[in-house]
Formats: structure tokens, C-alpha cells, sequence
């Protein structure tokens, strides 16, 4: 699988648990500070990776240290990372995440040079010669630019995809339309599905995201599962039952999953249940890129 994930790039610091944040110049202690690299591109090729693919990403980040590690943790986990563009003016997006005991996870975000990734940084004839396109928040690139760059990856024989970043109270879908029928697999959350048309009906919303042009839908819906929407097919699925210690990531690992079982020729079933595994073993620890797990284990998951 000879894939690209051009989006969103981000540093995540992580701390667990965390009940409270102290009060004034208190101290609280923690048992875990991790960081991972994340995003809705930088954090599908990790876990891509880890599932046997072949993995770029595209996207941009700050000249600051902060950027530098970043592109180290994403090399370090075998990704090419050559078609990342460093953005001077701008810091490398990161993000802290304070989880609490349950798996929840608040944000404190910096927006970071993500926004700015703009067609001119495009490699064209690195998309052209890729077999997957995923892209990881279309809304953030812009809706015309996302269009173009899908649009060139499925004339050049690409199968394409793509994820939402923002949350379904910010978005409309004036903000992904133009995008739409350039997307064979879009995965979106629940909350963003719904957010994103205006509706209270998840079916609905599918409905109305296909009809404009989406291919299959794969909606995650936490710890309610999943659903497939299709031409074909409609089908819910259930999520594994697992120990959360923390869900960031899960929504990234769930895409990879799924994307690696397509590569496979697996059924559209088969390919929720790989995301649903990859997902749960994400969910097990301590940001997007925990976990040794291969291939072969998360498929033992799904039998």
C-alpha cells in the first residue's frame, strides 16, 4: 500500500491522569507525560505504518524544535516525510492534552502552521504517483483547494479518503461540498456528520453527505460503534469492549484500519472491523502511536 496522508500535522504532549488542574503554584504529580506525533494526516500514517503500509506524509509545520521532533517521531516510525513543508512564520501545531482517569480528554491548541499549507507547497507528481490519497481535514485546507487536490489524485488513478478536523458545531456544509465527489471514503465522527448537515439523524446525515457527492461513509460513533453507509449496504456496527485509558487517536487508528483493510481487497464489513480493532488497541494507552501491535494482531481482534 503506497499511500500519502496529506493534512493535518501535529505535536501531541500528553499527561495522565489528571482529575484537576492544581490551583495558582501547586504541584500535582502524574503518572505518564508522553509525546506523540498526531493529526489527522500525521496520525493515520503512524498507525498506517504500523499495519504494514507504505507511508508519506504532506503537510506543513513550524522551523521551531517543536517541528523538528515532530518530523524525528514521524521518521523514527518509518514514514517519509520529505513532502512536508517548513513554514518559517509559523510554529509547529501542538496540542496538550490533559487526560482524565476516565479516557476524556480535553485540548489546549496552538493552530500552528497547519492553515497555511497552500497549493503552491503541493508535490503534484508525488500524488500522481501514489495509490491512496487520504486527506485529513479537508475544511482546514479549504474546500476549493481540497476539491483540486482530490480531484488530481483520482484522475491519476488514486483511491481517495478523508477526515473532518473540526468539531460538527463549527462546520456546514458549504465548508467540504466542493470536496465531496472527489472522496471514495470519508470518516467522519458522529458529532461531525451531524454538525456538519445541520441534522439530529445520523442516517439523514449520511444521506445528505452521499448525495452530494461522498462515496462510502464510515462514521465512528465512540462508544456506540460504527456505521457503514453505502450505495449497497447500511449497516451499525458495535465497538470492541476495551480498558480506555485514552482516546486520542482512536478517530485516526479507525481511518488507518480501515484504509489498510481496503488495500487488502477486504469487504466493507471487514475493512470497519480491522478499524474497529485498530482502534481499541490505540484506545489501551497513551496517545495516537501506542502500542506494538502489527497487522496480524489487530486482525486476531476481529475473529
Amino acid at each position: 500500500m503506497n499511500i500519502i496522508c496529506l493534512g493535518v500535522h501535529v505535536l501531541d504532549i500528553l499527561v495522565h491522569p489528571v482529575s484537576e488542574i492544581p490551583e495558582g503554584q501547586q504541584t500535582a504529580f502524574v503518572e505518564n507525560i508522553r509525546i506523540t506525533p498526531a493529526g489527522t494526516a500525521a496520525g493515520t500514517a503512524v498507525v498506517l505504518a504500523k499495519l504494514g503500509a507504505t507511508v508519506r506524509t504532506a503537510g506543513a509545520v513550524g522551523t521551531d524544535s517543536n517541528g523538528d521532533f515532530l518530523l524525528s517521531l514521524l521518521n523514527r516510525a518509518g514514514i517519509d516525510t520529505s513532502l512536508v513543508v517548513r513554514k518559517p512564520d509559523h510554529p509547529t501545531s501542538t496540542t496538550v492534552l490533559p487526560i482524565r482517569p476516565n479516557g476524556d480528554r480535553p485540548t489546549l491548541h496552538l493552530l500552528g502552521a497547519n492553515p497555511f499549507y497552500s497549493l503552491d507547497d503541493v508535490d503534484w507528481d508525488a500524488i500522481a504517483t501514489a495509490d491512496y490519497l487520504h486527506l485529513g481535514g479537508p475544511e482546514l485546507l479549504g474546500a476549493d483547494n481540497a476539491a483540486r487536490i482530490l480531484r488530481h489524485a483520482k484522475e491519476s488513478g488514486a483511491i481517495t479518503s478523508a477526515d473532518l478536523l473540526a468539531p460538527g458545531s463549527l462546520g456546514s456544509l458549504d465548508a467540504i461540498a466542493p470536496a465531496l465527489p472527489y472522496i471514495d471514503y470519508f470518516l467522519p465522527n458522529e458529532e461531525q456528520a451531524l454538525g456538519f448537515t445541520k441534522t439530529t439523524d445520523l442516517l439523514a446525515a449520511c444521506h445528505i453527505l452521499h448525495s452530494a457527492g461522498a462515496g462510502t461513509l464510515a462514521v465512528t460513533r465512540g462508544a456506540e460503534g460504527s456505521l457503514l453507509f453505502s450505495a449497497n449496504e447500511i449497516q451499525e456496527f458495535p465497538a470492541l469492549e476495551t480498558k480506555v485509558v485514552d482516546t486520542t487517536g482512536c478517530g485516526d487508528a479507525f481511518t488507518a484500519g480501515f484504509l489498510r483493510a481496503i488495500s487488502l481487497n477486504r469487504s466493507l464489513p471487514e475493512a470497519i472491523q480491522l478499524a474497529t480493532a485498530t482502534a481499541s488497541l490505540v484506545a489501551q494507552g497513551l496517545g495516537t502511536d501506542h502500542g506494538n501491535y502489527t497487522l496480524a494482531t489487530a486482525d486476531q481482534l476481529t475473529n
